[in-house]
């Protein structure tokens, strides 16, 4: 008995997360729809102008307001920046460099530093292990 091939979807909110977007700032037919598996890859092969626009100019969720400022999520809502921002208003911050700012790139650059080191420490106790077999 050949099985039938079904069509993987996705709710709109998965895919917007999958293509870097805030949702609310998506078109009504992206929001309030389901988005194929094959949509979605030809959405990122070949983003629309509405993708490309949003993408550039935003509004963008959190995670990539995040990485743009080089903190994490945790710091955007210490410095009380819950809401989405634009490309510009991102600029801006990184323009006048507050100082939660700093204190926050500083944190995320310590954090960094720890895993890599810890990393590292893992690689030389691995390698040591396999000297011994």
């Amino acid at each position: 008995m050949a099985s039938r091939k079904t069509t993987q979807t996705m709710k709109p909110a998965t895919a917007a997360k999958k293509l870097n977007v805030y949702l609310p700032a998506t078109p009504a037919e992206f929001q309030q729809g389901v988005v194929t598996r094959d949509e979605l890859n030809a959405l990122q092969a070949d983003p629309p102008e509405w993708l490309q626009e949003l993408r550039r100019d935003g509004p963008h969720p959190r995670q990539i307001v995040a990485a743009r400022l080089g903190v994490s999520i945790g710091g955007l809502a210490r410095a009380g920046l819950t809401d989405p921002l634009t490309t510009e208003q991102i600029k801006e911050l990184k323009d006048e460099m507050p100082e939660w700012l700093q204190q926050e790139r500083a944190t995320q650059a310590e954090v960094r530093k720890e895993a890599a080191r810890l990393k590292a420490s893992a690689r030389v106790k691995e390698n040591a292990e396999r000297a011994k077999s």
